[in-house]
């Protein structure tokens, strides 16, 4: 139940703020953002997804369910992504609103590449929290479905 007041809660908070404040410069940054952690995503660099996850992620996923493991994570990203599958956001696809005190929402659409097997994932949508603390950025929340 908690899980899904948390869900709610980030999406009404994005849904009040988006439309009228998504600033240029929040929205650039967060693009920046999103493109250096998916960089290193791509290249398994998990020392730069490490500096990116916040010690107290919690990762929800529409098939792997809820994560809270920062070191799991990059365990399970070394497993089964390093070397097998890319990213890729689909071109225009993302939204970015603030989230006042604390940092941004990233909403959007992206599609992953399975090199094996040489084969595009339909789109799947995705929801990251951006906390911003004096400006080091750090992922605290990601939603994943596809």
């Amino acid at each position: 139940m908690k899980t899904k007041k948390i869900i709610a809660t980030l999406l009404l908070s994005f849904c009040l703020y988006n439309g009228y404040s998504q600033s240029t410069e929040l929205y650039n940054k967060v693009v920046e953002l999103d493109s250096i952690f998916f960089q290193a995503y791509n290249n398994c660099d998990l020392a730069t997804q490490a500096a990116f996850y916040s010690d107290s992620i919690e990762f929800f996923h529409d098939k792997g369910g809820l994560q809270t493991s920062k070191k799991q994570i990059l365990a399970d990203t070394e497993k089964y992504i390093c070397g097998k599958v890319t990213r890729a956001v689909i071109q225009g696809s993302i939204e970015v609103s603030p989230i006042p005190g604390y940092g941004a929402v990233e909403l959007g659409s992206h599609t992953f590449y399975n090199i094996a097997q040489n084969t595009t994932s339909n789109p799947g949508k995705f929801v990251i929290i951006w906390k911003n603390n004096n400006g080091n950025w750090s992922i605290t929340k990601v939603i994943s479905l596809h």
